[in-house]
Parts: structure tokens; C-alpha cells; sequence
């Protein structure tokens, strides 16, 4: 594969934020050190290599597996193949770290954060439609009661 060569991508399509890139550089290196702006950009370079050759090494362990979806372990596996193996822990460990963190962001999970019974859901989502209902007809809206308060009355 020729570097950066992407498929339906051209060189100046793929990159990574080289304002992220150089911060990441900067906080690596000791205060007293300084880079200079084509040694930042050959580093940023480097890394965008880097991930290519990684995930077309992940791809072909995925392909070798009878897979079509690339998982961690198939990045650690290509990892491994190309002579990176001394890493594999602290990666490990940083996607075991991101899925803690992702668990606790709103993104993480759809119900994250959010403590309802399921009546109490239900009912959030009926005052919903209620004030969707509402908007739909120019602000008229029509009160309906939930059958659980009817049933209460027989």
C-alpha cells in the first residue's frame, strides 16, 4: 500500500487536528524543548501512517476470523503482527479506561444518569407526546387522562 494511499481519499482529504496533534507533542515533551513546525508536521504524518497501517492490519485479522466488523481485539491481535506487542497492555488498559469514562458520559448510554421506574417513564413519555400533540395543533391541547387514573375511580 502506498503511503496515505486511502481508498477514495487523497492525501490532503485525511489528517488528523494538527492544533490536537501539536498540543499532544507539546505536553510530551519537557517545557524547555521546542519543536519545530515541519518536525510537528511529519510527527502528525507519522501518526496518520501509523493508523492506516494498524487498521488495514486489524482489517486483514477481521478478514482471517470470517468477521466484518473490527473489534478491540482484532487491533490488539494487529498490534501484535506488526512488532508493536510491548504495548498491548497500556493499550489495553487505556480502552478499558475509555469504556469506563464513555460508561459515565452522557453519550455512553441512552438511560445513563437517569433514575425512573418504569411507570414514571411512562408517564414522562405520555406529557411528552401531550406537549408534542399541543404544538402539532397550533397550541390547542387536548388533555387526556392516562388510563391508569381512570381505572382508579371504578
Amino acid at each position: 500500500m502506498e503511503p496515505m494511499d486511502i481508498v477514495g481519499k487523497s492525501k490532503e482529504d485525511v489528517s488528523l487536528p494538527k492544533s490536537t496533534m501539536f498540543k499532544i507533542i507539546k505536553e510530551m515533551l519537557p517545557p524547555d524543548v521546542r519543536v519545530a513546525r515541519d518536525t510537528q508536521d511529519l510527527l502528525v504524518e507519522c501518526c496518520v501512517e501509523f493508523i492506516n497501517l494498524l487498521s488495514s492490519e486489524s482489517n486483514e485479522v477481521c478478514n482471517r476470523g470470517d468477521k466484518k466488523t473490527i473489534a478491540p481485539e482484532h487491533v490488539l491481535k494487529a498490534l501484535e503482527v506488526l512488532g508493536f506487542g510491548e504495548y498491548i497492555e497500556e493499550v489495553y488498559a487505556a480502552y478499558e479506561q475509555h469504556k469506563l469514562d464513555t460508561l459515565d458520559s452522557p453519550k455512553g448510554s441512552k438511560f445513563s444518569g437517569i433514575e425512573m421506574t418504569e411507570e414514571e417513564a411512562l408517564a414522562e413519555q405520555q406529557r411528552m407526546f401531550a406537549e408534542a400533540r399541543a404544538r402539532m395543533n397550533n397550541g390547542v391541547s387536548i388533555q387526556k387522562q392516562p388510563e391508569a387514573d381512570n381505572n382508579l375511580e371504578s
